[in-house]
């Protein structure tokens, strides 16, 4: 247990330092901070837009950090050589897999939050449809403040300390992002303290939630493939089976009951779909805890059967 920890705390903190994680939240941001301007131009409600438009960015932005993250994390490791010293220790095969999991998937699930907290901003100030709305300062103010306050913190401690710009600034801007998301989760848009009114309601934390778990199993995944693969055959391979898994249904499910190709293909195939709840947006239904759960376990079936191949996969993988 305790090489399994200190490898994952390792990848964990090896991930938050590469460049391209922090560019990858970068623009996340950038697009949450202009989607309202974005989505006020559509035929029907805007804020429902905004709100897909919303998820989708999140989902999108979870993906490429853990194809990314998980093939630094394996496959870099493997050409480099630098996995010979470690597997050199005593340190397992499936120790080594296990925990560049649990280190890549934790900072996938700290970048996801970022995500969710400015998701639930953006939503919260809204689409300005008509010209009497006015905008949300508080949300602004709070964001801003949230901004200034990382960039500001993390130049400081580069300049005083020499810690690294980037992944400071995450680490900064998750505990300031939550600080300024619990503040508006008790002031409203007239500065008054009115928790009933925040415009945070439990739909969009529960569509952020399900994404994450999408976004797990796509870092299992991404893992397995960097185990065999090099970095371009390992994200090739996952965007496919992440836009075949979103046509689960429509592939597979249809034909599921009289081919045989079909019925396989449904087993092998994550079924994405379930994770998005692009229907209930546009529906105005709500998301029930108990899908939430059953979501959940199928991620967690499948992503520890996803695990096990990795393993399978690694051992006998020539690594020296």
């Amino acid at each position: 247990m305790y090489k399994l920890l200190t490898l994952s705390k390792n990848t964990f903190i090896e991930t938050l330092r590469q460049p391209v994680y922090a560019i990858i939240i970068a623009g996340a941001m950038l697009i949450f901070f202009i989607s309202p301007s974005l989505t006020m131009f559509s035929m029907d409600d805007d804020n429902k837009l905004l709100r897909e438009l919303g998820l989708s960015t999140l989902l999108v932005t979870s993906l490429f950090i853990a194809i990314f993250a998980a093939s630094g994390a394996v496959a870099e490791e493997i050409e480099n050589k630098t996995v010979t010293g470690v597997l050199s220790k005593p340190v397992s095969r499936p120790i080594f897999i296990i925990s560049k999991f649990f280190g890549v998937a934790a900072a996938v699930a700290l970048a996801h939050y970022i995500c969710t907290i400015a998701l639930l901003m953006a939503i919260r100030h809204g689409v300005l449809e008509t010209a009497s709305d006015s905008h949300d300062w508080t949300a602004i103010s709070a964001a801003g403040a949230v901004t200034l306050a990382t960039f500001a913190l993390s130049a400081f401690f580069n300049y005083a300390y020499d810690w690294r710009f980037s992944s400071t600034a995450v680490v900064l801007g998750s505990v300031l992002a939550t600080m300024g998301i619990v503040f508006l989760a008790f002031i409203d848009r007239n500065w008054q303290f009115n928790p009933q009114q925040n415009g945070i309601n439990m739909f969009d934390i529960y569509g952020s939630v399900l994404l994450l778990l999408a976004a797990i199993i796509v870092t299992a995944l991404a893992l397995a493939l960097s185990s065999r693969f090099n970095i371009m055959v390992t994200l090739a391979g996952c965007v496919g089976i992440f836009l075949l898994g979103l046509i689960s249904d429509y592939a597979f499910g249809r034909f599921a009951d009289t081919e045989i190709w079909a019925k396989i293909g449904r087993i092998l195939v994550p079924n994405l779909q379930i994770f998005w709840i692009s229907d209930a947006i546009y529906e105005g239904s709500d998301v029930p805890l108990k899908y939430i759960l059953i979501s959940a376990l199928y991620a967690f079936c499948y992503t520890t059967g996803i695990i096990a191949i990795a393993v399978a996969l690694f051992q006998r993988r020539q690594v020296g």
